[in-house]
């Protein structure tokens, strides 16, 4: 079981919307996981825009924290320094906000892995030059 694994946007949205083409990926691989995944208030964000259109996307997303099946486990405030300088590193890939977050949880999580889609996180290192451990379909 693989613990203190860090969810990005992509993932919530295709563990809640059925019809989202990696709703099997992701629902198998949370049976290798020990709950909670890990997160940001960036992520959650994203997320609540994306599960817009979806029927009860809200609500899952709700109990998906009231749950504390998804947990959020980072401090923007305490961390803007290293984030900002993050944006600025990986400005032409270009990152997002709620990416550069789980690039700093992953250095602070440093037996952790990102469960993502996005293909950026190829890309990304922590601590500067080691590449993130990913749980991810690429």
């Amino acid at each position: 079981m693989l613990d203190q694994v860090i969810a990005d946007t992509g993932v919530l949205v295709a563990l809640i919307d059925r019809r989202d083409r990696h709703h099997a990926w992701v629902t198998q691989q949370l049976t290798q996981i020990a709950p909670p995944l890990l997160t940001c208030e960036a992520v959650v964000s994203e997320t609540w825009f994306l599960l817009q259109r979806v029927k009860n996307g809200w609500e899952a997303l709700l109990q998906l924290l009231e749950r504390r099946q998804v947990v959020i486990q980072f401090d923007l405030d305490a961390e803007l320094a290293t984030v900002v300088a993050l944006l600025t590193c990986y400005q032409s890939v270009p990152v997002s906000l709620a990416d550069a977050e789980l690039v700093r949880m992953a250095e602070l999580y440093s037996n952790s892995f990102v469960f993502t889609l996005d293909s950026d996180f190829q890309i990304y290192r922590k601590n500067r030059n080691h590449p993130i451990p990913l749980l991810s379909p690429q």
